[in-house]
C-alpha cells in the first residue's frame, strides 16, 4: 500500500481552511451548541451511557463540540485533533463556557509523546479513520490509552459509502485499504459552496482491518450495528427521511451508511 510521506501537511492545510467556514456554517449550529444544544448523537449516547465523573479521551475532535458536549454532561475530557485552526476554537469556546477540558494539537500518531495516563472511554466519530492510512498504529494508540475494564466507543460512516464517487453515481474505490484516495476538494461538507479548493489524502477501512487490529489490543467486542443513515446532511444529495436521519436521494434504505463499536479493554 503507497502512503504519501506529505499526507499529514496536506491534510492539516485542508482542515485548517475548512474549520472557520465549519465553525459558520448551518451545518454545525454553533450559535446553538454555545446556547446549550448538545451535539453528540443517539447511537453513540446510548453506547457512551451516563459519563458524569469518567475520563474520555476525544481522538480527531475538530473543533470541539462533542467533546465540550461531554464536558457538559460532567466527563472530565481530553481532545485531539492535528488542526491548529480547530484547537483554536475548541480552547477560545472551552473558555467562552467555563468548561473545564483539555485539548491537545497533534498527529494521533505522535501522541504518546504528549499525553501518558489511561481513560475511562476513549471515543471517535464520523469521518475520521478515513485520515489515517495504517488501522495497526491506530489501533495501538486506543489501546494504549483505555485503561484496564474501560471502553472505546466507535461511531464511523460505513466504508461501503466511500466506495462511492461524491456524487453516489457510480462506485469509484476499492472497499479494501489498497491505495490512496487522493482528490481535488471543492468546497466542504458543511458549505458545498464554501471557496475552498484544497487537495485531500484518505483510505478506505474495511471492517476486518478496523476491528481485527482492535481485537489484537486486548479489547472485547460487545457491541457492532449498522445503519441506514446518516445523523448528517453531510454528503450530496442527502434526503432527510426522518428527524436526524439522512439518506442518499435514489439508495434510500439500500446503502449501509454508518456503524457503531463498543468495546471492551481485557476480560
Amino acid at each position: 500500500m503507497h502512503i504519501n510521506p506529505d499526507y499529514i501537511d496536506v491534510n492539516t492545510k485542508l482542515w485548517n481552511e475548512k474549520t472557520g467556514h465549519h465553525v459558520a456554517s448551518d451545518f454545525y449550529k454553533n450559535d446553538a451548541f454555545l446556547s446549550g444544544t448538545n451535539t453528540l448523537n443517539p447511537p453513540e449516547l446510548a453506547l457512551l451511557g451516563d459519563v458524569n465523573g469518567k475520563s474520555i479521551l476525544h481522538l480527531q475532535c475538530h473543533f470541539g463540540q462533542d467533546t465540550l458536549s461531554l464536558a457538559r454532561m460532567g466527563a472530565k475530557v481530553t481532545g485531539v485533533d492535528f488542526s491548529t485552526e480547530a484547537i483554536a476554537v475548541a480552547n477560545k469556546q472551552k473558555e467562552q463556557l467555563g468548561l473545564e477540558a483539555e485539548f491537545i494539537c497533534c498527529n494521533i500518531f505522535h501522541l504518546d509523546e504528549l499525553l501518558d495516563q489511561q481513560f475511562d472511554i476513549v471515543f471517535s466519530s464520523y469521518g475520521t479513520i478515513c485520515w489515517l492510512p495504517d488501522m495497526a498504529r491506530w489501533a495501538a494508540i486506543v489501546g494504549k490509552y483505555v485503561k484496564p475494564g474501560g471502553q472505546f466507543i466507535f461511531a464511523e460512516f460505513h466504508p461501503a459509502v466511500w466506495m462511492f464517487d461524491n456524487d453516489f453515481k457510480h462506485l469509484q474505490y476499492s472497499y479494501f485499504n489498497r491505495d490512496i484516495i487522493q482528490e481535488t476538494e471543492t468546497g466542504t461538507y458543511a458549505d458545498f459552496d464554501a471557496p475552498i479548493q484544497l487537495t485531500s489524502i484518505t483510505w478506505n477501512h474495511n471492517f476486518s482491518e478496523v476491528i481485527q487490529n482492535l481485537l489484537h489490543q486486548n479489547l472485547r467486542l460487545v457491541s457492532f450495528e449498522e445503519f441506514d443513515y446518516s445523523p448528517y446532511a453531510c454528503f450530496k444529495d442527502a434526503v432527510l427521511v426522518s428527524p436526524g436521519r439522512y439518506q442518499i436521494k435514489g439508495l434510500e434504505g439500500k446503502l449501509p451508511m454508518m456503524y457503531t463499536l463498543q468495546m471492551v479493554k481485557g476480560g
